[in-house]
C-alpha cells in the first residue's frame, strides 16, 4: 500500500466567505415568507410582466379571488417590501419594488459572484 492510498480523500470543495451580513440574511427571509403563498408568487408575477403599476381592481379577475383577498396579499408584499404602493384616488396601484428583486436575485444566483 502507497502513501497515497492511506492519505484522507478530500471530502467537498470548501465555502466562499459569506456575502451577507446578518441584517442582510434576515431582511431577505422576510422577503422569501411572503412569497411562501402561491397567490402571492402569481402577483408578484404578474406584476412583473407589466408595463407600469397596476389598480387592485385588475388584479381580481386573473387571479380568481375576491378583491378583499386580493388587498390582503398586497398588504402582505408591501410590508415585506416586495411591492411599491401608490394611492390614486380612491384606488391603489402597485409594481415590484426592483431593488427586493435583485436582492432574491442574487441569492438564488447559482453563476456565483461576479469574477
Amino acid at each position: 500500500m502507497s502513501a497515497a492510498d492511506t492519505a484522507p480523500a478530500a471530502c467537498c470543495a470548501p465555502l466562499g466567505t459569506p456575502s451577507m451580513t446578518d441584517e442582510e440574511v434576515t431582511a431577505t427571509a422576510t422577503l422569501f415568507k411572503a412569497l411562501a403563498d402561491p397567490q402571492r408568487v402569481r402577483i408578484v408575477n404578474l406584476l412583473a410582466g407589466a408595463s407600469a403599476a397596476v389598480c387592485v381592481c385588475d388584479l381580481t379577475e386573473p387571479l380568481g379571488i375576491s378583491q378583499p383577498t386580493v388587498s390582503h396579499h398586497l398588504k402582505k408584499l408591501v410590508a415585506a417590501g416586495l411591492l411599491e404602493r401608490e394611492q390614486r384616488g380612491t384606488w391603489a396601484y402597485y409594481s415590484l419594488n426592483h431593488d427586493a428583486m435583485r436582492r432574491l436575485a442574487d441569492v438564488a444566483d447559482l453563476q456565483g459572484p461576479p469574477r
